[in-house]
């Protein structure tokens, strides 16, 4: 099993940049890709940014590349969401991710098995 706790959500302003992280304990954290997800009020859970286990293949929904990164440091087991130019519309809680298997990094959220409980991030304009 995995646990996952995020922090480092706030409100900003638009054009500001945010880091989130996300902490694992449990199985070993350099043994499996993990993702970032984020849910706005009343909207489906959506792929955000995703990382291989080895950091080796990222991939990021459309809405964010460009402006944001994913990246890990397997050896103090952590996740990191580096967010800038932000803007009203990446409103919403941000959600990581571990999936236990190794292929690359995915966008369905089905295909995770283990969730953080989330951090809220609000943009203003």
């Amino acid at each position: 099993q995995v646990q996952l706790v995020e922090s480092g959500g706030r409100l900003v302003q638009a054009g500001d940049s945010l880091t989130l992280s996300c902490v694992a304990s449990g199985r070993t954290f350099s043994s499996y890709a993990m993702g970032w997800f984020r849910q706005a009020p009343g909207k489906e859970r959506e792929f955000v940014a995703g990382i291989s286990y080895d950091a080796e293949v990222t991939r990021y929904a459309d809405s964010v590349k460009g402006r944001f990164t994913i990246s890990r440091a397997n050896s103090w087991n952590t996740l990191y969401l580096q967010m800038n130019r932000l803007e009203p519309g990446d409103t919403a809680v941000y959600h990581c991710a571990a999936d236990f298997s190794l292929a690359a990094p995915k966008s369905t959220p089905g295909q995770y098995q283990y969730w953080g409980p989330g951090t809220q991030v609000t943009v203003s304009s």
